[in-house]
């Protein structure tokens, strides 16, 4: 049986499992919780399960989990995002009061979150839309966390929140304020964006190193654990590692190859996506893990195209242990683009919502905790740290020489992915942006000339000042009237 205790500290709706482990870590350091659940069974077998002899109040209903709580009230909700946030919202109205605080711990879509702190804070109540990444055992041991909404709900949550969040060596907390209204979840779903981004990497490189060079995943794993010794260190890389070291009890076989290749998704690599097209920010390589999933889906379409498209018939020649070393590099720069096309959506964010966002605090967040935690987040806290208007982490000296010195070798990866027919989009695309944010001149003007021709849309000159748009009469039949100008 749980402990008699009076008040709890913070309330809890929702016991899943990454909403029983927030509960469990959050009781682990001192603080008393009151968990309650829509159907009432789920407390009870908490309670006496998992929960069983530690500070929790398990509640029946939502007026016994207000009862329950020190005031203000701080209610956290870790229920499946959309229409379920706004129905446990509405619940919660009438058993609260002015000055209690509702967070939103789930994987809610930002306007959402815009939406909700308003709504709420007309009815005098203050909302926090709380990002928190790192799956069960983060939630657990101790998940990133990234809350944003009401600042004057901040004080009152961010010692329970900073006391459970992932430290990192230092002891500092993987949690900071991050701003207004729907920051927290947008720098959440950014996070979600850079991690699609990731695994299609990682995917690259074992397929490259799977089909083209015939490795083994034994073999796969040595070189993942060597990779996570060095740039590359990180929970991906690592889970990765072992993900290729274990094997299937039924056949024997590495688990990894008895696993169908179709991957699912949850939506926020879309709403990234869509953000980058909405705010006309160029992050072409999260879109493209995007659709490497999508295509991934298509896997009766794939198997009987496979039976009717040919690719390259030709044996290529590959120094086996030189083009390992080579696609680390080559990983090693696509990641660096990736977090730069992710920055660069953070920034056109702030700027469009207003909001004040500490990018190397941020990448301090990610530190530790996260699904993307990485030793190289610290070089990104140091690139900002020394040039907080850093325009482009390309930009910044380390990451320059960084990519410099991987050049080759990623031109070299992605030529002999082509030669051999294995698809490389992630990477792929991360060069191309390379080589697309280095060109002082790009082929738009013929673009910007050809919406001229068909829809006379103006242009600007390279001989006049900027600003200053200019429509051509490219056929007898064409008009001096221009269209409205549109431009990201």
């Amino acid at each position: 049986m749980a402990k008699k205790v009076t008040k709890a500290d913070i309330g809890l709706i929702g016991l899943a499992v990454m909403g029983e482990n927030l509960i469990l870590n959050m009781e682990s350091k001192g603080y008393t919780v009151a968990c309650y659940n829509r159907t009432v069974a789920k407390v009870d077998a908490f309670i006496n399960g998992r929960g069983a002899g530690k500070r929790l109040i398990g509640c029946r209903s939502m007026q016994e989990l207000a009862d329950s709580l020190k005031k203000p009230r701080r209610v956290m909700i870790m229920v499946k995002a959309g229409a379920a946030v706004d129905q446990t919202i509405e619940a919660l109205l009438p058993v609260l009061e002015k000055g209690d605080i509702i967070i939103d711990g789930g994987n809610s879509h930002f306007p959402d979150t815009i939406r909700r702190t308003r709504y709420l804070a007309e009815k005098g109540l203050r909302f926090i839309g709380a990002g928190v990444s790192g799956g069960e055992e983060g939630a657990l041991l101790g998940p990133a966390i990234m809350p944003g909404g009401d600042v004057k709900a901040w004080p009152h949550v961010k010692a329970i929140f900073q006391d459970v969040a992932a430290k990192v060596e230092d002891g500092t907390p993987c949690c900071a304020w991050i701003g207004s209204d729907g920051a927290g979840h947008f720098v959440k779903m950014v996070h979600n964006g850079i991690e699609y981004g990731d695994m299609q990497l990682i995917c690259e490189a074992y397929d490259l190193m799977a089909r083209g060079l015939g490795m083994s995943a034994k073999e796969m794993h040595k070189v993942f654990a060597k990779w996570n010794t060095g740039d590359l260190d990180s929970y991906l890389i690592e889970i990765t590692a072992d993900i290729l070291s274990q094997t299937d009890e039924e056949t024997g076989k590495p688990i990894v190859d008895i696993i169908l290749d179709t991957a699912g998704q949850k939506g926020t690599g879309k709403w990234t996506s869509q953000a980058g097209l909405d705010l006309g920010v160029a992050i072409p390589q999260i879109a493209e893990a995007v659709f490497a999933r999508c295509l991934s889906a298509v896997k009766d379409e794939r198997v009987a195209a496979s039976k009717l498209l040919k690719g390259p018939a030709a044996k290529v020649d590959i120094d086996k242990k030189l083009f390992v070393k080579q696609l680390e590099q080559a990983v090693y720069a696509s990641k660096i683009c990736s977090y730069a096309q992710g920055y660069q959506l953070l920034r056109a964010a702030a700027e469009e919502y207003k909001w004040d966002l500490n990018y190397g605090e941020i990448a301090l967040v990610w530190r530790q905790g996260c699904i993307i935690r990485a030793r190289f987040l610290g070089k990104i806290k140091e690139a900002f740290d020394a040039n907080p208007q850093l325009a482009n982490l390309l930009l910044d000296p380390y990451f320059k020489k960084t990519v410099a010195k991987a050049q080759s070798a990623w031109r070299t990866v992605i030529k002999t992915a082509i030669d051999l027919g294995i698809p490389v989009p992630a990477m792929g695309t991360a060069l191309n942006y390379f080589d697309a944010y280095r060109s002082a001149r790009l082929p738009a003007n013929l673009l910007q000339a050809q919406r001229d021709y068909f829809g006379a849309h103006t242009f600007e000159r390279v001989d006049k000042p900027r600003g200053e748009f200019y429509h051509h009469i490219w056929t007898e039949s064409g008009g001096s009237t221009a269209a409205s100008t549109y431009t990201v």
